[in-house]
């Protein structure tokens, strides 16, 4: 993943699950003080710490090489971090992944990590009222396809 930092996209599948880092950090065998370095960009895990994480967060560890830069997301302004850690969000998030056969966990990171590269386009944090007008627009996309 040469320049794209690890540390947000950490956090956003472990806030996607609901769970602290005490318990990702139980599940792995890691320190609560090494998971919580590395979710603020500190720190140069080893495959073997990332593999354990990627297994404690029911996800994979991929690592491949490839011309193609994809969009980076920076860390989670403070109404994307209350909107993933709500009941409603991981409700969302379990629908459209149903909708298109994919993993909640994993719909719920890329949400997440959407609503962190909108907050940029726009040059200002959005209020937990505009994400959820945001979202409701992807359901009803994912719902009636045009």
């Amino acid at each position: 993943m040469p320049n794209e930092p690890i540390g947000p996209r950490l956090r956003a599948l472990r806030q996607a699950s609901g769970r602290t880092v005490a318990s990702v950090a139980a599940d792995a065998g890691l320190s609560v003080p090494y998971i919580a370095n590395l979710e603020n960009g500190r720190g140069n895990p080893t495959t073997n710490a990332l593999g354990r994480l990627a297994s404690a967060l029911g996800t994979e560890l991929s690592i491949g090489f490839s011309s193609d830069q994809p969009a980076t997301a920076g860390p989670a302004p403070q109404s994307v971090v209350k909107l993933s850690r709500s009941k409603r969000f991981r409700a969302t998030a379990a629908a459209l992944a149903e909708k298109s056969g994919q993993d909640p966990q994993d719909v719920a990171a890329r949400l997440i990590s959407a609503c962190v590269l909108l907050t940029e386009a726009l040059g200002q944090e959005a209020s937990e009222h505009d994400w959820w007008r945001v979202l409701d627009a992807l359901v009803l996309i994912a719902e009636h396809p045009a």
